[in-house]
C-alpha cells in the first residue's frame, strides 16, 4: 500500500456484498444530491421575487464562487468516508474514532482560515467573474455572510463523510434534509416574509448549516463507545495526520483538476458565441442528472470497497467493483437512451429561446453520451477514495487533464462546439479507464498473498 494510506494488516474479515447493501447506500445519497438543485431553485425564486435583476445575478455569482472554493474543500468529506470504512473493516472503534476528530479538527481549522482569508478571496473571486457593478455589489453582499458558514459547512462534510464511511447513508440522506429543508424554509421567511431580501437568503444558509451541523454532531457523538474512546496523543498521532495531509492533498488536486476541466470547457465555449455558450448551459444538465445517481453508486464503492480493505476480504472488493460497475453503466445506459428519445422536450421546458433549443438540440447526442463515458470514472472514483489510493487519483488526473486541454482547443478549432462536445466525452472516458488500467496491480499490492488468484477482475 502507498505509505500515506497504509494501516496494519489484520485477519480477513469476510462479509457478504449484495444488490441490496449497494442500493442501500446508493438511493439514499443520490436522494441527497437531488436536494442541493431544489436549494437553488428556492433561492432563485425567492430573490426572483424582489424585483431587482442585479440581486439575481449577485446570488448566482455568489453561489458559483462559493461552490468553486468548496468543492476544493470536499476532501474532508471523500478521505473520512475512505478511512472509517476502512476502520469499520477492521473492527477497530478506537480508530474510527480517532479519524471523526482527526478531520473535524482539520475542517475546523480549514474553514477559520476561510473566514480569515475571505476578504481576499472575495475580492479576487469578483475579478475572476467581472460582474457589473451592482451585480458585484450585491454577490459581495451574499458573499459577505455566507462566508460565515465555512467552519460548520465543512465540519458537515466530516460528518456526513462518516456516517457513510459507516454505511449509514439514511442518517446522511436525513442530516442533509434537515440542512437543506431548514434552508428552504428560513430563505422563505427571511427573504420575502422579514423583508431582508438578499441577507436574508444568505443568513438562512448559514443557520442551516449551524442547525445540521449540531444535529450531526449530536447524533455520531452520542452513538460512540465510552469504551473505545481515543486518548488524545491516538487523535494527534503524527503518523496519522500526515496521512490525512497526504490524502486531503491528492484529492483536493483531483477535484481541482475536475473543475479547472468544466471551466475551460465553459471559456472555449464562451468563445463560440452567445448562443454556444446558453446551449452548451442547457445541455450540461443532462450530465448533472446522471452525477447524481452516478455519485450515489460511487459512495457505495467508497464505504463497501474501503471496508473490504480493511476487513482484509479481497472477494468482498471484488464482488463490490463487480456490482457498482454493472448498476453504474446500467444507469447511464438508460439516461443516455432516455434523453437520445426524449432529450428535446427537455431542452424545450429548459429555454423558450428558439436559437438555443435549436442549437441545444443539434448537440444533444454529445450531452447524452456523457452519461456512459463519464460512468467508469465516476465508479473508479468511488473504488480509490474508498481505498485510499489517493496518489493515483492525482497522478491519473494530472495526466488525463492536459491531454483534454490540448484536445478541446485544437477539436474546438477544427469542428466547433462538436469538438468541444467530443473532447468532454474523451476526457471522462479517459479518467475512467487510465483508473481502470491501474487498479490490478493496486489490487495484488493491498491485499494479502492468501487470496490472490481467487478472484479475477471483470
Amino acid at each position: 500500500m502507498d505509505q500515506q494510506t497504509s494501516a496494519p494488516r489484520t485477519a480477513s474479515k469476510p462479509f457478504a456484498v449484495t444488490h441490496r447493501m449497494v442500493f442501500a447506500i446508493a438511493l439514499p445519497m443520490t436522494l441527497a444530491f437531488l436536494t442541493t438543485p431544489l436549494l437553488g431553485l428556492v433561492d432563485t425564486a425567492v430573490v426572483g421575487r424582489l424585483g431587482d435583476a442585479a440581486l439575481i445575478g449577485g446570488l448566482a455569482v455568489g453561489a458559483m464562487l462559493f461552490d468553486i472554493v468548496f468543492t476544493a474543500f470536499n476532501f474532508l468529506r471523500s478521505s473520512t468516508t475512505g478511512l472509517a470504512a476502512q476502520a469499520m473493516g477492521r473492527e477497530d472503534w478506537v480508530e474510527q474514532q480517532a479519524i471523526f476528530w482527526r478531520a473535524l479538527i482539520t475542517s475546523a481549522v480549514v474553514g477559520a482560515l476561510v473566514v480569515v482569508a475571505s476578504p481576499v478571496l472575495i475580492w479576487a473571486g469578483l475579478i475572476f467573474m467581472s460582474p457589473g457593478e451592482n451585480v458585484g455589489a450585491a454577490a459581495q453582499t451574499y458573499l459577505a455572510i455566507r462566508v460565515l458558514s465555512a467552519p460548520v459547512a465543512l465540519a458537515n462534510y466530516v460528518v456526513l463523510g462518516f456516517v457513510l464511511g459507516q454505511g449509514r447513508s439514511g442518517l446522511g440522506l436525513l442530516l442533509q434534509t434537515v440542512i437543506y429543508g431548514t434552508n428552504i424554509v428560513l430563505s422563505i421567511l427571511f427573504g420575502l416574509y422579514l423583508g431582508w431580501g438578499l441577507p436574508g437568503v444568505a443568513w438562512a444558509t448559514v443557520i442551516s448549516e449551524i442547525i445540521g451541523c449540531a444535529a450531526g454532531l449530536l447524533i455520531v457523538i452520542s452513538g460512540f463507545r465510552a469504551v473505545a474512546r481515543p486518548a488524545w496523543s491516538k487523535i494527534l498521532d503524527a503518523a496519522a495526520l500526515k496521512r490525512l495531509l497526504s490524502l486531503n492533498t491528492d484529492i483536493m488536486i483531483r477535484s481541482l483538476g475536475l473543475m479547472f476541466a468544466f471551466v475551460w470547457f465553459t471559456r472555449l465555449g464562451a468563445a463560440l458565441g452567445e448562443l454556444q455558450l446558453a446551449a452548451n448551459a442547457i445541455l450540461m444538465n443532462v450530465f448533472m442528472v446522471a452525477s447524481y445517481y452516478l455519485d450515489g453508486l460511487a459512495n457505495a464503492a467508497e464505504q463497501i470497497v474501503g471496508r473490504a480493505v480493511g476487513a482484509n476480504h479481497r472477494p468482498a472488493f471484488i464482488r463490490a467493483i463487480k456490482l457498482t460497475t454493472l448498476w453504474s453503466f446500467v444507469c447511464a445506459g438508460v439516461t443516455t437512451l432516455l434523453f437520445l428519445v426524449f432529450g428535446d422536450r427537455v431542452i424545450t421546458m429548459l429555454t423558450t429561446v428558439p436559437e438555443v433549443r435549436e442549437l441545444a438540440s443539434v448537440y444533444l447526442p454529445w450531452a447524452a453520451l456523457t452519461a456512459l463515458t463519464g460512468a467508469l470514472a465516476f465508479e473508479m472514483d468511488g473504488v480509490f477514495i474508498g481505498a485510499t489510493w489517493s496518489r493515483d487519483m492525482r497522478n491519473m488526473m494530472l495526466i488525463v487533464l492536459p491531454f483534454f486541454v490540448l484536445a478541446a482547443h485544437f477539436l474546438g478549432q477544427a469542428f466547433g462546439n462538436h469538438g468541444l462536445w467530443a473532447a468532454l466525452n474523451i476526457f471522462l472516458a479517459g479518467r475512467g479507464v487510465f483508473l481502470m488500467i491501474v487498479l490490478p496491480r493496486r489490487t495484488r499490492e493491498t491485499f494479502v498473498a492468501c487470496h490472490a488468484g481467487s478472484e479475477r477482475l471483470a
